[in-house]
């Protein structure tokens, strides 16, 4: 076997120990959950789990910056494609809330257990969390720059509004309910562009 084909095996590896910790983790919450229900979640032994990851804490960081790099890039790509910065603001906005709906364990995960987390640890997610939302910032204000519109609050403050709405549907959405996620986050975003084209 290849040095290459040994790390892609280990590769798929940690993303089973991360899938079956996320699970576990959101099921029984992190406080709860011991190494040796995460190693039964994905038929390892103890001893062979702790050749992939240090400690429990380890894999709840792996899981915030799964959820931050991938939000990021997403949101960067859409920005990067975007015909104008309003219809960037649209599609950050239901892509945030298709992927918080679509995610419902990761994210309940992320908002539920960030104060388990030391504060050197914590202080490299915010990094992420904050380079996200200045991907969605920059995209308003380019918007507004563009078009002239007025806010009854500063941008900062609109796209944290836009944010707590899309990300608070992790508590309220429903898999079997009328609405796919995208078709949600297409009904949110035409609620909250209403007050930013106004």
């Amino acid at each position: 076997m290849t040095p290459r084909a040994n790390g892609s095996r280990a590769e798929e590896q940690r993303q089973r120990i991360l899938a079956a910790a996320v699970g576990v983790f959101s099921r029984r919450g992190y406080r709860a959950t011991s190494m040796n229900d995460v190693a039964a979640g994905v038929g390892l032994s103890k001893p062979t789990l702790y050749h992939y990851v240090a400690t429990k804490q380890d894999l709840l960081v792996q899981i915030y910056e799964q959820v931050l790099d991938e939000s990021l890039a997403s949101a960067r790509a859409i920005v990067a494609s975007a015909p104008t910065p309003l219809d960037a603001v649209r599609a950050l906005i239901v892509e945030r809330v298709a992927y918080t709906c679509e995610h419902r364990d990761l994210l309940k995960i992320c908002f539920e257990e960030e104060s388990e987390l030391p504060p050197e640890l914590a202080r490299p997610i915010l990094e992420r969390r904050r380079a996200f939302e200045a991907v969605v910032l920059e995209a308003v204000e380019a918007h507004l720059a563009a078009s002239g519109a007025e806010l009854a609050m500063s941008p900062k403050v609109y796209v944290n509004t836009c944010l707590g709405a899309a990300n608070w549907a992790y508590k309220w959405f429903h898999a079997d309910g009328p609405l796919t996620p995208r078709a949600l986050g297409q009904q949110v975003a035409a609620v909250q562009l209403a007050v930013l084209s106004g």
